[in-house]
């Protein structure tokens, strides 16, 4: 609930229009959540603009690397 407080208090701040959300691995299913939880419960004008997936590739301990996957939710008014 702390990232669906911070959400509503960009947006009512006055001269915010949007707001991006961005996660990687298992905070993924976080981001979504902050988006739905915000969008029929609290704030039901908010449009999602844009939604991005990708992967990112992390250096591991051992030497190698790792594929992580990647989203960004654009929010607006």
């Amino acid at each position: 609930m702390a990232y669906v407080l911070a959400v509503i208090t960009s947006f009512n701040s006055g001269d915010t229009k949007e707001v991006t959300l961005k996660a990687r691995g298992r905070a993924i299913t976080t981001a979504v959540d902050v988006t739905e939880i915000v969008r029929r419960r609290f704030m039901k004008d908010i449009n999602v603009n844009k939604i991005t997936t990708g992967t990112e590739e992390l250096a591991t301990e051992e030497g190698g690397k790792r594929a992580v996957s990647t989203i960004e939710i654009v929010l607006s008014i």
